[in-house]
């Protein structure tokens, strides 16, 4: 089994370049869709909303996220609680896994959570900061704010770089996008 991990800058492109790498080729594991499950959990809303002292309403993101505006070590507090789960659905999809050829984990801070020593191949997504303020809008709207605080939670570029064996520039079309895609995954079929 060749483990390919996808990290990447908030915004840059992580999803739509994992997709286009697993299609066909084998399973996909995303960790932002294993946090939105973790936000519908109702034992976790529980947790969280003692611990940010909010109701679990169905608004119960949208005040998570204003308090971790208004104060960032919320966002350490909240990030202890999802990565271990995160972690571990990740090690489970590995397990169930083990007998495909490819499989494909987006991880966004894959780097930074030290998580490297779980994959052979680690390619970089990397985007405009520009552009990707602005993917970030239209895929959501939540603001400049949010995406700072989230951003900054990153380490930068240039460090995650020597951590990376591809780093895949997103600036531009979809086409181009396949096309490098394509010609990482010919080294390894």
């Amino acid at each position: 089994m060749t483990k390919i991990g996808i990290t990447g800058s908030l915004s840059s492109g992580k999803t739509t370049a994992s997709k286009i790498l697993s299609n066909k080729r084998g399973p996909f594991f995303s960790a932002d869709i294993i946090v939105k499950k973790i936000y519908k959990n109702t034992s976790f809303k529980s947790r969280v909303s003692k611990m940010l002292n909010i109701s679990k309403n169905k608004n119960f993101k949208a005040k998570v996220k204003k308090k971790v505006i208004k104060n960032k070590k919320f966002l350490k507090k909240l990030e202890n609680l999802i990565h271990p789960i995160v972690r571990k659905e990740m090690l489970l999809f590995l397990k169930k896994n083990k007998d495909k050829k490819f499989v494909f984990l987006e991880i966004p801070l894959l780097i930074e959570s030290k998580l490297i020593k779980y994959f052979d191949v680690i390619i970089f997504i990397k985007s405009k900061k520009k552009l990707r303020l602005k993917r970030y809008n239209a895929k959501s709207n939540k603001g400049t704010k949010l995406f700072e605080i989230l951003d900054n939670k990153q380490i930068k570029d240039n460090k995650k770089l020597k951590y990376c064996d591809h780093v895949v520039v997103n600036n531009k079309s979809l086409f181009i996008l396949k096309k490098k895609l394509s010609n990482i995954l010919k080294l390894y079929e």
